[in-house]
């Protein structure tokens, strides 16, 4: 009967967040400056109708909706990952520094001129130095480190990518280039191709499929590490591909869209409870949810102040912080 019950939530949960990604992801596609009908813009995603409408449905609005909501699942579904590793509600993507380090790869990029040299030049260099974070932090951590000596090596590179980063910003050879890297951390999927949509999609789709495999593991993890290694747990190979699923999906995000955060911190907060505290379950709910936090967070982008350029991290963070501020105090309420 218990059974019954949990799964029947589950379900209930999973047809929730479909519906409410399915209407981010359609009122993404039809809300913009243009206004486009429905059945004029259903047309143009095919080629048909006005050449003016397909350009804008399917080179402008069609990339920068697929961008919004695959950043939003990666960000969400890592930032349960993590979470359920370290056992710790405030843990977070950006803690083992991938995120940091593929913005210092962008960075440069963009201080040197490699980013004017072709389209992908940008993301393939936040991907490279991505790729190298995880390789620094499996090194310094080593293949049986604990779970603090992680987090204290993913805040030291973080930290260390921080500082470089900001003196790419202070030997910027001209203010046209500080603020080109500004408004590039700052994270938007505005004014993105297909061409991103087609590098990202392939390393992100990787770092899914590693981390929607941990539920497993996760779940045994909740009984602590002995008894998960006593059911057959690898501690090792779960945090291996941990950081390299977080690598491929956070970083691929970092790469397209610039920092964006507080996603893989909230959503799994707000949809704990819904997940009846399973990692397993909250790992795919939190990636629905990501994505329809994004989409939500991208429409207001367009809505609040469509005739400045608003970017997309600034809003999560005005959403997100407050947010986790009241989940921090309703907690607290809770607890007392």
């Amino acid at each position: 009967m218990l059974k019954t019950r949990a799964g029947d939530g589950a379900v209930k949960l999973f047809g929730a967040l479909m519906v409410l990604t399915v209407a981010m992801f359609t009122a993404s596609l039809f809300v913009g400056y243009a206004a486009i009908s429905l059945p004029d813009g259903l047309a143009a995603l095919f080629g048909s109708g006005d050449p003016l409408i397909v350009t804008v449905m399917q080179e402008i609005r069609l990339p920068r909706t697929l961008l919004a909501a695959m950043v939003g699942l990666s960000l969400g579904l890592a930032g349960a990952a993590m979470q359920g590793f370290l056992r710790n509600p405030l843990a977070e993507p950006g803690l083992i520094g991938v995120s940091g380090s593929a913005a210092l790869g962008a960075v440069i990029a963009l201080q040197t001129g490699f980013a004017s040299a072709f389209l992908l030049a940008l993301p393939v260099s936040a991907l490279v130095f991505a790729a190298g974070a995880v390789g620094l932090i499996l090194l310094l951590a080593g293949p049986r480190g604990s779970s603090l000596t992680l987090i204290l090596t993913g805040i030291a590179v973080s930290a260390f990518a921080a500082a470089l980063t900001s003196l790419a910003l202070n030997l910027s050879p001209n203010p046209y280039a500080a603020s080109e890297i500004v408004f590039w951390l700052m994270g938007s999927v505005a004014d993105r191709a297909m061409t991103h949509v087609w590098l990202a999609l392939p390393v992100m789709a990787l770092g899914w499929l590693a981390l929607i495999t941990l539920g497993h593991g996760l779940d045994a993890l909740t009984l602590g590490e002995d008894a998960a290694e006593a059911l057959g747990v690898s501690l090792s190979s779960l945090r291996l591909q941990l950081l390299l699923g977080t690598a491929a999906a956070v970083g691929a995000a970092t790469a397209v869209a610039g920092a964006v955060g507080f996603v893989g911190l909230v959503v799994p907060h707000i949809l704990r409870r819904f997940a009846e505290g399973r990692p397993s379950t909250l790992l795919w709910a939190s990636a629905l949810g990501g994505a329809a936090m994004v989409l939500a967070a991208d429409l207001a982008v367009r809505v609040i102040l469509p005739d400045r350029d608003l970017k997309l991290g600034v809003v999560m963070a005005l959403i997100g912080a407050p947010l986790f501020l009241h989940l921090i105090y309703k907690t607290r309420r809770e607890i007392a």
